[in-house]
């Protein structure tokens, strides 16, 4: 059965307005909200980075409806604390957030200093940090030591049952690989027969059967022109290849990258129209 989510973007708006969105989606009859964890937006024009574990606790509270978050453990964040908050918020919101985790990008995670490690050591601890938050939230004490270290670490805050913990994955040969051991799948959004090749890469690695989240980015106005203003304006810094978003690491790069991209090149990244039909067709697709 398909859900449809609102997509909650701290990079373009504050926390106290995105809350305010979250409800009139909730209103509108979206049946969950999502939002992506990140330090740095995508432009100095987009302006916000409100802290998403903070801003959950008080979203859910307002919002009576599913929500999930996209975070990356292991740098920014030590595993012990994503998995406590977690704990926390499925504490006071049974059965109503779901967790991907992903193994991060230069524009969040280098904000502590320490060298950005290779795509393959970034999975390896991502691989680590999924099992080491997995295993706090059944509540066992844990001592782990590789790309990250857990020091007798035990969650005593715990919910009734913990939440799904998905993968996030860009590009198909991640999505296979964490086809065997993340619960879900979420993905970025791309063209249809693109998608399709990361979703056939998921259930080959393993995930057949297990739930996916798929982003669908638009951009709606009351003209065509409206439209693809604002997705130029705002979304023209991340339609590259994730192997080159991933390695940038301030929001100046991004910007710089983003001079370079001419706004009819967004059309076939995102979904760009005044016509609600056009978005029905996507949807249904």
């Amino acid at each position: 059965m398909s859900i449809f989510g609102y997509h909650a973007s701290h990079e373009q708006f504050s926390p106290s307005e995105l809350r305010t969105l979250a409800t009139t989606a909730a209103q509108a009859g979206f049946g969950a909200i999502s939002c992506s964890d990140h330090f740095h937006p995508w432009s100095e024009r987009q302006g916000h980075s409100g802290y998403s574990f903070a801003w959950l606790g008080a979203a859910m509270q307002t919002v009576d409806i599913p929500f999930s978050v996209v975070t990356a453990p292991g740098a920014r964040y030590h595993p012990a604390i994503v998995a406590q908050a977690i704990a926390t918020l499925s504490e006071m919101f049974p059965d109503r957030l779901h967790v991907a985790l992903g193994s991060g990008e230069a524009l969040n995670e280098r904000i502590t200093g320490e060298k950005w490690p290779a795509k393959e050591d970034r999975n390896q601890r991502l691989f680590e940090c999924h099992d080491v938050i997995q295993r706090l939230l059944r509540g066992e004490l844990v001592n782990h030591r590789g790309m990250v270290a857990v020091e007798n670490a035990k969650l005593y805050t715990l919910p009734a049952s913990p939440p799904p913990l998905f993968g996030a994955a860009v590009s198909a040969p991640t999505a296979e690989w964490m086809g065997g051991w993340a619960e879900g799948l979420i993905t970025v959004s791309r063209p249809i027969d693109e998608l399709r090749e990361v979703i056939n890469a998921f259930r080959r690695g393993g995930g057949n059967g297990k739930p996916m989240h798929l982003k669908v980015q638009l951009s709606y106005g009351s003209t065509r022109e409206q439209a693809l203003a604002g997705a130029h304006d705002q979304w023209r810094n991340n339609i590259f290849a994730g192997s080159v978003l991933a390695d940038l690491w301030t929001v100046e790069q991004f910007d710089a990258l983003g001079k370079l991209v001419d706004p009819d090149e967004l059309c076939d990244m995102i979904t760009i129209s005044e016509d609600p039909d056009v978005y029905v067709d996507l949807l249904q697709q």
